[in-house]
């Protein structure tokens, strides 16, 4: 039997559902039964197994977790790509830093940063509008170690190319030669101003340090209210007096925290005490 022909009986779809929300705080709909047998029947062609059941018993066995990690990595990785959602580097390019000018440190955090797209676009934006000797960087964290190396790395194929001005790919980006053809890399220059950490947002936050902006865009899609509340009150922790949150433009903290300003759809900002 081919394992792309093996169905999930609702009893198993039922345990992946509670497993990757007990781990991610992922809410995954009757809808996503299709992407978690695609996803995960790579898994199982690996281990030879002739269905979901015995995946997850080893699941269950994972005691390392590195199994565990594996599948997080599939069922939460997501489309990306550079300069998403222009309006709010606008708005960072327009709004926020003329109140950071000059000597002035800058510290900006990608919450949900996947492959690293959306960390070199705001490094793109800062050096080409704060230039490289002022004090700034930007830290990207995400579940996925999977995704997480691909970011620090730096590198992606030429297709990646999406949303990324051609001036942009000329000045901060090197073009792979011989065996790294037909891909490119952001400059060291820009890869030293990051940083990059696994970071859980369903969980207590480890010491990541505080910023004046945070981006958590297109993941809180994937969370239910309560889940919600909980990932925006840790981050509020996080967030500089006078800092802003920035999410994607398909969501909402309408009715959700109280301790921030509406700025305008998708931005906030939290009060100056």
């Amino acid at each position: 039997m081919h394992i792309s022909s093996v169905g999930i009986s609702d009893q198993e779809f039922a345990r992946f559902r509670q497993l990757i929300y007990q781990l991610a705080g992922i809410s995954l709909s009757d809808a996503k039964r299709t992407l978690v047998c695609g996803r995960l029947a790579k898994r199982l062609r690996h281990y030879g197994m002739s269905g979901f059941g015995e995946y997850l018993d080893l699941l269950s066995a994972d005691r390392h977790g590195d199994e565990t990690q594996t599948m997080v990595d599939l069922l939460t990785t997501n489309e990306t790509y550079f300069f998403r959602e222009e309006a709010h580097f606008d708005f960072l390019k327009r709004q926020i830093l003329p109140r950071h000018s000059g000597s002035s440190s800058l510290e900006i955090w990608s919450a949900a940063c996947s492959t690293g797209e959306e960390v070199y676009s705001l490094c793109m934006l800062l050096a080409e509008h704060r230039g490289l000797t002022s004090p700034w960087r930007v830290t990207g964290s995400d579940i996925s170690t999977q995704v997480l190396a691909t970011a620090s790395s730096g590198q992606y194929p030429m297709s990646k190319t999406r949303g990324l001005p051609e001036q942009h790919l000329k000045n901060w980006c090197l073009k792979g030669v011989r065996a790294a053809a037909g891909s490119f890399r952001i400059a060291p220059a820009l890869r030293e101003r990051t940083r990059f950490m696994q970071v859980n947002l369903n969980a207590a936050l480890p010491e990541v340090g505080t910023f004046d902006v945070i981006f958590l865009r297109n993941v809180m899609i994937y969370f239910d209210v309560d889940t919600k509340r909980k990932v925006v009150q840790r981050l509020l922790g996080k967030l500089r007096p006078g800092g802003y949150l920035i999410i994607g433009h398909s969501e909402s903290l309408h009715g959700l925290v109280e301790d921030l300003r509406l700025v305008q759809p998708t931005i906030y900002q939290r009060p100056e005490r």
